[in-house]
């Protein structure tokens, strides 16, 4: 154990030790009131003279003793205390002492005991509790704090992933698409990954941020906070001394018989220093202490590996904003920390003036007011410290890369026609249709792309160069979206091709780390296989093992489609089922292999049918496909010949053995199905429109991301949108 000074500090002793003192101060406080209640009891026992004191005296050395070790050395010491007791504890024995001496009182004594002990005792108890209150209340604040700047790197941490995930699916989806979906899916791509580095930056800035937030609060907040609660023990132990003090002077005035006896007790409790006690504790609960290990980077299992920020011109420009948003609010907030330092400081020294006795204001408000300068620093503090790490962080690795910059003057705007973005030339919408314009050169943007809008403002322009620089940015955003598939080149660098997209899939980019293809392999098994899905049914092999892309036609519905209530003849239309059915979704119906039925409204073109099977009284949709309609009239054989000619290959393609399996089945038209997601993140709305969810909820989703990464769904809080990558869909 590291050796302590006569004169003890919390902070720098104890560390994360505010559990065990809060427990010890409280411990001190809740003893004011036995105190209290001895006086009450001796003032009744005073009246009944002598005989009733050395009882009195032997009840409290009885309690005196159970919690000697707890009041002297708290309730789990790391040292043994032996046989000691803290200073509070030996003085408390000479009174105790100088009570089993005593033989006589007098009524008015007693009485005086009533006024002048136990009922300042009550009140003092009462402060002190009021203050400790206070600092718990404050310590359970920074705690929570320090989880939330925990929990949001967390998530920042999972949108991180989500984004890596979401790059990964983008490229899948080149490799699926057709020639005229290439471009947009590129398009798409190219813009995810864009997103995924700026995300990366945003997570390697939160873990830094997220580091130095921790140790301020390991080696500045609790420190502090720990240094409150020992003034606060300190002062109750001087104030205990002058009801001690007073007790001893009404005895003295009042007992002549045992004058001397008093006289010593007087003399003793002065040599109870509040500061033994603390001293005592400290020496008996300090421990060995680390500070908790730092955050580092970790890599998404699906992409980038090292913690190198990104350099390409697209997050340079997002760093070079992020920058210059920095170093724009250092200044205003060192110079806020500053006052509220200040003003912090000059409440410190008013309680220490209370302490002392040389001001005469109440300690509980001099505290609140000291608490609530406090958090005003605290809340400053914590963005002055996000602010400059954010900048060591970025010019760390980047250099100074704000010299130069024409910042534009954006500010936020509703757009009543329709606009485009000048950076991603996709249209400005959303609730209200809120977004960003330069007020000097007319830039427009999205509010989620103004930290990637190159800082080079023209600067104020009037309406026809508005118009001509406007169109000019347009052009190069639209050139930007149709940009050719880059290729890989094996090392995880993006080349871009200049050539020609082509429709094979051996020309998609193929992008891998040779250091991870394992965990790709594994991680990404879901994404392969609706590949293979995709494929599957884009594809057909002929004799020669080739995959060629099939061609998409269109196929007119079934004559009876336009026959209201069955054939030309008016009879019904009849048929039974080639394949068994179980039903997946409303308005749907479980029918069973060669079950015969009677048509309610025959394939309209989306591929199902409505029917009614015999003998049964309920009806529902099956798909055409799986059934054969058996009526002998012109309309229903031509219907029957559709869907014969549909599920002739599927129905031939079942083995002897098995149950039957009917072929794919096609989507219904006009069919509505409810669909699900779950939340995988608590999140609190921070803007219109925005809803809150929390983590494993399951919602209804309104309606997907729509490319800007949020959906819309319904919540127990409401309807209104989420992050995209905050949710699954189940």
């Amino acid at each position: 154990m590291a050796e302590l000074d006569i004169a003890p500090n919390f902070g720098a002793e104890l560390k994360d030790g505010f559990k065990n003192a809060h427990a010890w101060v409280s411990g001190g406080i809740q003893w004011l009131e036995e105190i209290q209640q001895f006086y009450r009891e001796r003032s009744a026992i005073e009246r009944e003279y002598s005989q009733k004191l050395a009882a009195l005296a032997k009840k409290y050395f009885e309690k005196k003793a159970r919690k000697s070790s707890s009041l002297s050395v708290g309730d789990n010491p790391t040292v043994t205390p032996g046989s000691l007791e803290s200073a509070s504890m030996t003085t408390w024995t000479v009174q105790l002492s100088t009570l089993e001496s005593r033989a006589a009182e007098h009524e008015q004594f007693g009485q005086q005991m009533i006024t002048s002990l136990a009922e300042p005792l009550k009140n003092l108890a009462t402060r002190y509790e009021d203050l400790r209150k206070q600092h718990a209340d404050y310590a359970a604040k920074l705690e929570k704090e320090r989880d939330g700047t925990y929990a949001d790197l967390r998530k920042v941490k999972g949108k991180y992933d989500g984004v890596c995930q979401e790059v990964e699916h983008k490229r899948k989806k080149i490799e699926s698409s057709f020639d005229h979906g290439k471009t947009k899916a590129h398009s798409a791509y190219q813009q995810q990954l864009s997103d995924m580095r700026n995300q990366k930056n945003t997570y390697l800035i939160s873990i830094n941020v997220t580091n130095k937030q921790k140790e301020r609060y390991y080696h500045d907040y609790v420190p502090e906070l720990l240094d409150s609660l020992q003034a606060l023990a300190e002062s109750r132990v001087a104030t205990l001394n002058n009801v001690w003090s007073t007790a001893a002077k009404l005895e003295n005035q009042t007992l002549t018989r045992s004058l001397q006896l008093v006289q010593h007790l007087e003399g003793e409790i002065p040599r109870n220093n509040p500061v033994l006690d603390s001293m005592m504790f400290v020496r008996h609960n300090a421990v060995q202490w680390m500070d908790p290990p730092d955050f580092a980077f970790e890599p998404s299992p699906l992409w980038l590996d090292d913690d190198t920020m990104a350099s390409d011109p697209q997050s340079k420009t997002f760093l070079m904003n992020i920058l210059s948003k920095s170093k724009n609010a250092v200044g205003p907030l060192t110079k806020e920390a500053e006052n509220k330092r200040r003003e912090l400081e000059t409440v410190k020294r008013v309680r220490q003036q209370v302490r002392e006795g040389k001001d005469k204001r109440d300690e509980v408000e001099v505290v609140r007011a000291m608490f609530h300068y406090s958090e005003t620093l605290h809340e400053a503090e914590q963005r002055r410290v996000t602010a400059e790490v954010e900048i060591s962080t970025i010019t760390a690795a980047m250099g100074d890369i704000s010299v130069g910059m024409k910042n534009h003057a954006f500010e936020n705007k509703t757009f009543k026609i329709p606009t485009n973005c000048d950076l991603c030339a996709d249209r400005i919408w959303g609730l209200s249709a809120k977004g960003l314009s330069c007020k000097d050169c007319g830039y427009t943007c999205h509010n989620k792309c103004e930290l990637k809008v190159p800082a080079d403002c023209p600067g104020e322009l009037d309406k026809e160069a508005r118009k001509a620089i406007k169109a000019e940015r347009q052009s190069t955003a639209q050139a930007v979206a149709s940009s050719p598939v880059p290729t890989s080149n094996g090392n995880g660098d993006m080349n871009s091709s200049r050539g020609s997209i082509s429709s094979g899939r051996g020309d998609m980019p193929n992008l891998q780390r040779s250091d991870t293809i394992g965990s790709m392999n594994t991680l990404s098994s879901g994404y392969a296989a609706s590949a293979n899905r995709s494929m599957s049914s884009t594809t057909v092999k002929d004799d020669s093992s080739a995959a060629k892309p099939l061609t998409h036609r269109m196929v007119a519905p079934p004559p009876a489609a336009y026959i209201k209530g069955g054939d030309a003849d008016g009879g019904e239309q009849r048929g039974k089922m080639l394949y068994p059915y179980s039903a997946t979704g409303d308005g749907e119906i479980t029918v069973s292999d060669g079950q015969e039925f009677v048509v309610l409204e025959a394939d309209d073109g989306s591929g199902w049918m409505k029917i009614k099977p015999t003998n049964s009284a309920t009806s529902g949709l099956v798909p055409a496909s799986y059934a054969e309609l058996t009526s002998k009239t012109d309309v229903s054989a031509a219907a029957s010949a559709s869907t014969t000619s549909l599920s002739g290959s599927a129905h031939s393609a079942s083995g002897p053995a098995g149950r039957k399996q009917g072929p794919a089945v096609a989507p219904r038209r006009g069919a509505k199905k409810v669909r699900h997601v779950e939340a995988l993140y608590t999140y609190d709305p921070s803007g219109d429109g925005e809803t809150a969810m929390q983590e494993g909820e399951r919602m209804v989703l309104v309606s997907p991301d729509q490319g800007d990464g949020w959906c819309e769904v319904e919540s127990k809080a409401g309807k209104g949108v989420v992050p995209a990558g905050w949710v699954k869909e189940v």
